[in-house]
């Protein structure tokens, strides 16, 4: 990828998303100015951030899902399956045909 984010940690990423938002603003500044070499450039700017902002997520998501895994574990002897509510097709039934 051209830009990969994926060897940066977390506090690298906020701070090349705070930096990347900037760019991004200047850039719609000048664009209605009328002073852009590029204007394409806004275009990669959004994409970069929205690279970002994935990479962010996953990193905040990896250390609530590890933490998950590890209290949902169930522990060892005890039921693996929770129970399941038996359908209530029988009320639903006469409900309908007591109109």
């Amino acid at each position: 990828m051209k830009n990969s984010f994926s060897e940066l940690k977390l506090d690298e990423l906020l701070a090349k998303r705070d930096e990347l938002r900037k760019k991004y603003f200047d850039l719609r500044f000048q664009l209605v100015v009328g002073h852009v070499e590029n204007p394409l450039e806004k275009r990669n700017l959004r994409r970069q951030i929205a690279r970002v902002e994935t990479r962010i997520t996953e990193h905040r998501n990896a250390g609530e899902t590890a933490s998950a895994v590890v209290a949902a574990a169930p522990a060892r002897g005890s039921k693996a399956r929770a129970d399941k509510p038996k359908a209530v097709k029988a009320a639903t039934t006469v409900a309908r045909g007591a109109k």
